[in-house]
């Protein structure tokens, strides 16, 4: 545990009450000093607790590559695409993004007679020295493109990313009750035999807002009694802020989670779908050490789609994660990748494993992939990632 950061959450609990789980989460994740996400650059954070698929392998940014290319041709190929990525992290999946780029000799990453290459990249990233360190490595890796921030004023045209961020929103937590929930509260137990001189503890209490029910009314979820569950309002906030800097283009929403109706149904979520992770393992106690471990829950993919639309955004379609994949073409990247001459047999077993647990259901092929736009024509939001959805394979492109 971070002595720190529990003791500043003690502190705040014996000063007001309880807080609410959302606010023990960000703080818990974000805290400038302590917080899982900013403690340096140094520091793996998901990627050494959490597998996630950049980090796995290249191949999945080699594919991804292949989705943002056509959305910069559908768009007319403008002289500036700004690819913005939300969590960052260390910038793999923007490196294998454009080497994915250079692989198909896509026009976005070859400069101008009268200019640089359209393609524009903008880390987003919570942790200024994560940002810091990431700058140097596209530098290096990438000099064709150009590496900015977000330019608060400026509206962009071009293409928004966020893999596995949305699961890190903070989340209220609830249980069902009879007519209607109740929220489940951080307190704080004294016991002067315990670290710190007591432990944080669940507090059961009447909802802070109104929004928590509307949600679940909304969607037309009832909880079973006693049922737990995570309300995540983040989301609209997060959505709005997007549809707010994006004049035309695209978004891609990657993560884990399940339409409302799956992601509360008690028979399959008894127990919610919050977690701690830490050295790779999921953890059940979500309070034991703030700071020094990952927090997640399942995203609600209704209730993103429905805050998306109400920012103003289209919803293109979602699909799963394998799905998506195979149809941007990972059985060709795959082949190419195979047939390289400087292949070890150590490099083909990893490559061969990251795309079984990439195409596996029940790994990180069951994620889902939701896609939005703004600015958009009709005949401008058929991606070939979502040919599944459409009804049918596309050909060329």
């Amino acid at each position: 545990m971070s002595d720190a950061l529990a003791i500043r959450l003690r502190d705040e609990i014996r000063a007001g009450g309880p807080i609410t789980f959302a606010r023990f989460m960000e703080v818990a994740l974000t805290d400038p000093e302590h917080g899982y996400y900013t403690r340096g650059a140094s520091r793996p954070a998901r990627a050494g607790d959490f597998l996630t698929a950049p980090e796995m392998d290249p191949v999945f940014g080699l594919t991804l590559a292949r989705q943002v290319d056509e959305c910069w041709r559908l768009l007319g190929e403008p002289a500036i695409f700004t690819l913005r990525e939300h969590g960052a992290g260390s910038g793999a999946l923007a490196v294998s993004i454009v080497e994915g780029l250079r692989a198909d000799r896509s026009g976005l990453v070859v400069a101008r007679s009268d200019g640089p290459a359209p393609l524009r990249y903008e880390p987003v990233e919570i942790d200024g020295r994560r940002r810091e360190a990431l700058v140097p490595r596209l530098a290096e890796t990438a000099p064709e493109v150009v590496v900015g921030e977000p330019d608060p004023g400026q509206r962009m045209t071009g293409f928004v990313l966020a893999n596995e961020l949305v699961d890190a929103l903070p989340v209220h937590r609830v249980a069902g009750r009879p007519g209607g929930i109740d929220e489940v509260l951080v307190g704080w137990d004294d016991d002067p035999a315990a670290p710190l001189g007591g432990r944080f503890t669940d507090v059961v209490a009447e909802p802070t807002t109104a929004a928590l029910a509307a949600r679940l009314t909304d969607e037309g979820v009832v909880l079973a009694e006693g049922q737990p569950a995570e309300v995540r309002l983040a989301d609209a906030d997060w959505t709005a802020g997007v549809a707010r800097d994006l004049e035309r283009g695209y978004v891609l929403v990657v993560d884990y989670g399940a339409p409302a109706a799956d992601l509360y149904d008690p028979a399959r979520r008894p127990a919610g779908t919050l977690l701690a992770y830490a050295g790779h393992r999921a953890l059940g106690d979500v309070y034991a050490d703030p700071g020094d471990q990952d927090l997640t829950a399942h995203v609600d993919a209704t209730a993103l789609e429905r805050a998306a639309t109400a920012s103003g955004l289209d919803v293109l379609g979602r699909t799963t994660q394998a799905a998506f994949l195979l149809g941007c073409g990972l059985e060709e990247v795959f082949g190419r990748l195979r047939a390289d001459p400087a292949l070890t047999p150590e490099r083909y077993l990893v490559l061969r494993s990251a795309v079984r647990r990439l195409l596996d259901p029940r790994l990180l092929g069951g994620f889902f992939v939701l896609a939005l736009s703004r600015g958009v024509p009709p005949e401008a939001r058929a991606l070939r990632g979502f040919e599944s959805v459409a009804g049918g394979p596309r050909t060329g492109g």
